[in-house]
This record gives C-alpha cells, structure tokens and sequence, in this order.
C-alpha cells in the first residue's frame, strides 16, 4: 500500500491510499495503530511529507563507494547524527539555503528513509524488519562548511537547518518492499543525474540499523531513520557542486517514486 499525508481545502490534515490508476481514497484511523481505507475520495489541497517524525535519526558513511569517494575506512559501527524534526520538508516545498548562519557549501544527498511503526527496543536482526512500517525518499540536505568546519567536530549543525530534511512524496509499506536492499537510488539536480546506484552496497544493511539503534534505545513509532547515501555528492566532486538559488533537486528511488524540490536564497 502507498500512503500520503495531505492538507485538505479547509486546512486539515489527513492520510489517503494511493491506488495503482491515482485514485486517493480516506484513510480513517491511525497509521502507527489500526486504521482502514474508506471509499471516500480523499481531498487533496496540498501535499505533505508522508510522517512527520517524532524522531529524524541519520546514518553516515554507510555506502562502501561513498567512503572511498572520501578516503575514509568503513566503520566498524554505524555512524549516527541527529536532525530536529523541524527540518522537514514537504514535497514540491522549498529547500532553503541558510542566510542568519549562512552556508556557500550546501550539498544534496539521496537517502532512503525507513519509517518505525511500533515500540522498537533491543531488536535482533532476525526480526527487525517486523517494526518497519514503510519507506520513503529522503534528501539529506547539507551544509558542508557548517558539517566540516564550523560544527565544532560534530556535524548535527550543518545537516539540521530548516527544510534539510525533505521526505515523500508517500510512504510504502514494507509489504511491498520485502527487501529494502535491493532499490535503485539515485539524484537528479537540474536534470543531470549525480547519484545513481543501489541500496545493496550498504555497510549495514537496514536490519542491522535497526539492531544497533534499538540496543538499550526505545524508538518510538514515527521516527524515521535515514540510512546514507551512495557515492556521486557534490562535496566529492572536481569541482565541487553545491546547491544554488533557482535549482530543481530530485530523489528517486525504485518501488517509491520521486522527491522533488525547488532550492531557494
């Protein structure tokens, strides 16, 4: 099932199922709970980001070419950095690029984004998979001066701005992706492609996130993890390419679909 989270005319917030032929019908009750699909057609006024996170947990060098691209050793354990749920972003809405704390490096990352549906605490890899809901697209938006320069060592300041987080444009359900390695994933920035490969080339795979997050660490249903990204950022390249005013930067992944957002001064 395919699920989006939507404003309606009047301001309300609802979730809808997507069919296959577009059709967006109600859906009542509660994703994180129980919840059924309606008849009713949904009433679509604005798009939303299809969660909006109790909790933004991200994963750092964790494809094998995107390490290498950096000259770094794989780590021996995940990488883990933080974003405020306040970076969100919607699809279609604006990634903004910081002017109070301004920032002339900021790079695009596509991310695949595992969504937990339920209370997830010391969880083995064997069954890790059972406390997924879904997934989606995520653009690990980034500052790299405030990431490398700037953030005192730690890199939560150059990848929390607002609108650093974009997410969508649904949520699938894990029933239809049974194995979350084995997507192509890629970004397009003004119609080029930058980044184009597979979530196989994880380090830690999407069972082993889980294991190693939830040790002696509840998660909460609705915390998003977002699991790195591959090789190709703008950081990397010679020369660099970072986002500008008046760009247009798309999230593709296979079995979900595409992220796209304007970029803004």
């Amino acid at each position: 099932m395919r699920i989006i989270r939507y404003q309606d005319p009047r301001g309300q917030i609802h979730y809808a199922s997507e069919t296959i032929d577009s059709q967006r019908l109600l859906i009542d009750g509660d994703i994180f709970g129980g919840f059924e699909v309606t008849n009713k057609p949904a009433q679509v006024g604005k798009l939303l980001a299809p969660v909006a996170p109790t909790t933004l947990v991200c994963i750092g060098l964790n494809y094998r070419r995107h390490a290498e691209e950096g000259n770094l050793p794989a780590p021996d354990f995940p990488v883990v950095f933080m974003k405020f749920p306040a970076a969100v972003q919607n699809p279609g809405d604006p990634i903004q690029l910081p002017q109070h704390l301004k920032s002339g490096e900021v790079d695009y990352e596509c991310e695949l984004a595992v969504v937990i549906g339920k209370t997830a605490r010391n969880v083995k890899r064997s069954n890790a998979l059972d406390y997924v809901l879904g997934y989606t697209c995520a653009n690990d938006v980034s500052a790299r001066d405030w990431q490398t320069k700037w953030g005192g060592g730690q890199w939560c300041r150059g990848k929390t701005f607002d609108t650093f987080a974009p997410l969508g444009p649904c949520l699938v359900l894990k029933d239809e992706i049974p194995d979350p390695n084995k997507l192509q994933i890629k970004t397009i920035l003004n119609g080029s492609v930058m980044q184009d490969w597979n979530t196989d080339d994880m380090i830690f795979d999407v069972p082993a996130l889980i294991e190693f997050l939830t040790g002696d660490t509840t998660l909460l249903p609705g915390t998003v993890i977002l699991t790195g990204t591959p090789h190709g950022i703008g950081a990397a390249r010679k020369p660099p390419v970072f986002l500008k005013a008046g760009d247009t930067i798309s999230i593709e992944i296979e079995k979900i679909g595409t992220l796209t957002n304007p970029v803004v001064g």
